[in-house]
């Protein structure tokens, strides 16, 4: 694929398309067909099974926005858990923040480590830091046989379709619950609310639900569906309005900053109309 158009069908009538330089590496692991593409406007691009899932160009955005709200509303974040990601970005966010201790990866597809590895150093960087644990595991089950482990937990998912599924199930963020601390929480990305209203609606009355505090927020993120991208919180002691800006610490960011800590949580109405 060289001068080609790569097109992701992100919903049944909306697409996005990238011219392609050339196909760096494809392949069948297991679980999933992984591409990587160089493309002229976004640079290297990891896909899963035809979707997008990182770029070098815009990638800085989504994994300081999964990481730094939820690193900087806890007071201690010593212990920190990221589901998914197996790029490896999550983890170079996490590292960088000067209270943490341990950061485990739990991803179930080694392949994806891999690759990301090998064509995506900025991103995966830190994937060999001391602190950093690698579990090639399903994040369900891992779940599933934690209990009271976690200050942090991020779900850092593909889209709600095949093995993912789970990740997006009430049972999931029910054990997440049990997975965390007495004074834990978490976040999962959620998808956009230009075009996954339902599902949004459906995880974030879910997460009330289960833990006291539940908030969502913004982000833009280019190259997934319509640019919009929601990450939801969940939280057993912590609210995300209520930390010290003062206190946010500097990791060197892109895209967040101590004022977006803040303002990312206030919803333009028609967000706010689909949590309720």
């Amino acid at each position: 694929m060289k001068g080609l158009w790569f097109t992701e069908l992100q919903t049944n009538n909306l697409a996005i398309s990238l011219k392609v330089k050339e196909t760096l590496h494809l392949e069948k692991s297991e679980f999933q067909e992984i591409s990587m593409v160089d493309t002229y406007d976004f640079g290297r691009m990891l896909l899963l099974d035809g979707i997008i899932m990182t770029t070098i160009k815009d990638e800085f955005v989504y994994h300081e926005m999964i990481s730094l709200p939820a690193l900087n509303t806890h007071p201690s974040p010593k212990n920190v858990l990221v589901i998914g990601g197996g790029d490896g970005g999550a983890i170079r966010e996490i590292v960088k923040h000067p209270k943490v201790e341990k950061a485990t990866l739990c991803e179930i597809d080694g392949q994806v480590i891999e690759v990301s590895k090998k064509y995506l150093p900025e991103i995966s960087c830190s994937l060999n830091d001391p602190k950093v644990n690698i579990l090639v595991a399903d994040g369900i089950k891992h779940i599933q046989e934690t209990k009271n482990t976690y200050d942090v937990i991020l779900v850092d998912s593909t889209d709600p379709i095949g093995p993912a599924v789970g990740l997006f199930a009430k049972e999931f963020y029910q054990g997440i619950f049990e997975a965390l601390k007495d004074d834990g929480l978490f976040v999962a990305q959620t998808e956009s609310p230009w075009v996954n209203e339902d599902l949004i609606s459906r995880i974030y009355n879910d997460v009330k639900r289960i833990f006291p505090i539940a908030k969502l927020y913004l982000a833009n993120v280019p190259t997934y569906p319509t640019g919009l991208w929601s990450f939801t919180m969940g939280s057993k002691k912590y609210d995300p309005l209520k930390v010290d800006k003062g206190q946010i610490a500097d990791t060197n960011t892109k895209y967040y900053t101590p004022d977006i800590h803040f303002s990312a949580f206030n919803l333009p109405p028609f967000v706010q109309k689909i949590i309720g």
